[in-house]
């Protein structure tokens, strides 16, 4: 099954939601995580507009993700 862009944006609007409300719960390592992913997946489905819509986003995600792996326990 192919993935179209209505199922992308939709399990980026989840992966994020999830990761505001571990944020607000404490878990900072985990929500940066989901915000990471939901962030990634807005930028793929933006893969066909112009260079910035697609590279500024995936940079965010990869920030993100670094700095959960860089976070201490």
């Amino acid at each position: 099954m192919p993935i179209n862009d209505r199922l992308l944006t939709l399990a980026s609007n989840v992966a994020i939601l999830i990761g505001i409300a571990l944020g607000i719960f404490g878990v900072v390592r985990g929500a940066s995580l989901f915000i990471a992913a939901g962030t990634a997946g807005m930028a793929i489905k933006a893969r066909n507009k112009r260079k910035f819509d697609f590279y500024f986003p995936l940079l965010i995600a990869i920030a993100l993700f670094a700095l959960a792996i860089a976070l201490p326990r």
